[in-house]
This record gives structure tokens, sequence and C-alpha cells, in this order.
């Protein structure tokens, strides 16, 4: 069968909870139920394409799965084209803005399209873009939440542990500031010195708050600080990474490309982070990615290991993975972890995702 040829059918969207197995415990929310929507884009010639989205908040999902469907109805007929299809998705929700959930739900199709192309042409989606199939170097982001400090060495040591981990990422952001540095320090001795560290303060702090504590710990040999301040204030970024030696990592709430392009100019940070669903799934990834390697900018991702190994392999300032198994519960054959190393399968085309029916059957919810 000729990828060309696809067709785009129509589209089925499911909402599923999982519960983790870790809870996220941010200065900013607690989070024990994981909603993921499963994404089935089918078509005409019986390629099914695969995706899902992780919206975080469960009442999400009732406003992004009839998202999804109005995009599979005004796209329906039309070749897999996905250029094409993002900027027709993208621009036939203009009136309502390009951000938010408009972005969400046109990454979610997407990541789709990309998938049954890569699946029609027989290849992965790393060598259907060009690439190679391969190991992507991933660091454990399962744990580490805002819990006691003496707990968290076992913890770190576990994490290590699960896939021959040697970067682990652990959450800032605890009421007294020498309770960051004791969870920093317990790690620490925890897994050693060779493991790098990096940190998250989940956009907890307020400017001035951020000023101080990112001093506090500029000399702890951490590997980046990310997101101490709201997502979105660019200009106390720049602040921060004028005054920091530690590397500043934000990124995962930048909507498309032009977010991106828009940190950098204003030197709001040394690394980036995109996350598929806001930065436009892997259309918008390819197209960050040219701007973040014009740059010289390291550019790792934010959740989605499955779809973000793919992309990585073809990244010119590929740095990071961030490996979370949050969606294995559904998946009939989840990615391997060795050394480190998140393994693309190379007998897989496409992206790899499939269903384990049995299990979604479980996890499925009424919204």
């Amino acid at each position: 069968m000729q990828f060309e040829s696809l067709t785009l059918k129509g589209l089925r969207a499911r909402p599923v909870v999982l519960k983790l197995e870790r809870p996220i415990v941010a200065r900013i929310a607690t989070i024990t139920d994981w909603p993921l929507i499963l994404i089935d884009l089918e078509t005409e010639e019986g390629i099914t394409g695969r995706s899902y989205l992780e919206p975080y908040a469960v009442k999400a999902m009732r406003y992004l799965i009839p998202a999804l469907e109005d995009l599979a109805g005004q796209l329906k007929g039309r070749p897999l084209a996905p250029f094409e299809l993002f900027d027709a998705a993208r621009k036939s929700l203009h009136f309502v803005g390009y951000e938010g959930l408009s972005m969400i739900a046109v990454s979610g199709l997407d990541m789709a399209v990309w998938d049954a192309l890569a699946k029609a042409a027989g290849m992965p989606l790393c060598v259907f873009l060009g690439g190679s199939a391969g190991p992507v170097r991933a660091y454990n982001s399962n744990g580490l939440w805002l819990q006691a400090p003496a707990s968290l060495g076992p913890e770190a040591v576990e994490l290590c542990a699960e896939g021959g981990f040697d970067a682990l990422k652990l959450r800032l952001g605890r009421d007294r500031p020498r309770d960051d540095i004791a969870a920093i320090e317990a790690v620490r001795r925890a897994v050693g010195e060779d493991v790098k560290l990096m940190v998250d303060f989940n956009q907890g702090l307020d400017l001035a708050d951020a000023l101080e504590r990112c001093h506090q710990i500029d000399d702890l040999g951490l590997a980046w600080i990310e997101e101490p301040i709201v997502y979105d204030n660019f200009d106390g970024f720049a602040q921060l990474a004028a005054e920091l030696r530690t590397p500043l990592q934000i990124g995962e709430n930048f909507y498309g490309p032009r977010d991106l392009h828009k940190a950098l100019q204003m030197k709001a940070c040394d690394l980036v982070m995109p996350d598929f669903m806001r930065i436009g799934g892997v259309t918008g990834w390819q197209r960050a990615a040219a701007i973040a390697g014009a740059a010289g900018i390291p550019m790792s991702t934010h959740l989605y290991p499955e779809v973000a190994a793919h992309v990585m392999r073809v990244t010119e300032t590929a740095h990071w993975l961030e490996w979370q198994d949050w969606a294995d519960p559904i998946l009939q054959r989840p990615f391997a972890i060795r050394d480190g190393l998140f393994h693309v399968p190379g007998d897989v085309p496409g992206v790899g995702l499939e269903w384990n029916e049995e299990a979604v059957a479980a996890h499925v919810v009424d919204l």
C-alpha cells in the first residue's frame, strides 16, 4: 500500500483513567488519577493511526473528545497530508484561538496522522522521518515528588534500577527552602555523584522567591532548574537565566513553535523541552526543532515517551527524553528501557502504539 493514498475516514476517541503508582505531588497540584484520551484515526484504506493525549484533568476530556471528533468530521475525505491537515485544523479554530484546548486537539490528531502514514509505508516513524531506529538517552521522571526528604533516597535508588538510569528528576517547592536542599542532598547521597539530577519547581514560585531559591541551589551541580515561575513570564525567566549558572529549562507549556522562538529571542532559557500535546504533535515538534537547532539550543521531551523517542532520533539538538510509564498499563507492547536508553524497535511500523483492549475496557470511563 502506498502511504500517499491514505484518506481520512473517521476518528474514535476514548476516555481512560489510570491510577498512578506514584501520585504526582507538586506545589501547584496533587494528581492520583491520570486521564488519557486514546485516539484511533481510521482511513478509507484500512490503516489505523493511533495516538493519545494526557490532559492532566479528567474533566478536560469532556471538551477535548468532542473537539477531536469535530476536527475529524471537518477533514473527512481529505488525503492524510500532515502539514496540510495540521494547518487546516488550526485554521478551523482560528476564532477561538490557537492555544489551549485548540492546540491540544490538533496535536492529538496530528500524531495519529503521522502514525498512520508510517504504518502504511511499513516503517518506524523515525525511519519514515529520515532517521534510523535505535536508542535515545532518557532520565527517569516517575517519582521524587514533594515528599519528606528522608524518604527520597530509597526511592531514587529504585528509580535508577527501573531501567539502569543515570539521570533522575526531582521536584522542589516545599514550604521551607532548606527542605528542598535537604531533598537534593538525600538523593545525591543515595545515588552518588555520577547520576545527573534535574529539578523542577512546577511553576510554583513567584519571581522574588525564585530569585532567592534558585540562587541557593545554583552551586549543587544540577543538570537544570525547570520552570520555577509561571510558564508565560518570559521576562522573569530571562532575568533568572541571566543570573544563574545552572541551565534554566522551560518549554513544556509552549503552545506551538512560535512560543519557543519567542523564548529564545528573549533569552528566557538555556534549554527547551516541548510537550507534544502543546507544541503541535509531530508537525509542531519538527518546526520547533528547526528553530532550536538553528539556535544551537539543546531540546528535550516532555511526556509521551513513545512518539518522543522517534522524533528525538531526527532532532538536531536532541538532549534528554523524559521517561515516565504512565500509559504502559493500556499498551500491548511498552518500549524497553535498558542502561538508561529508550529503545525504538526497528521492526514495528509507525509509532508502535497498540492498545491492550482488556486493560482499556477496565479503565474506560463515562464523562
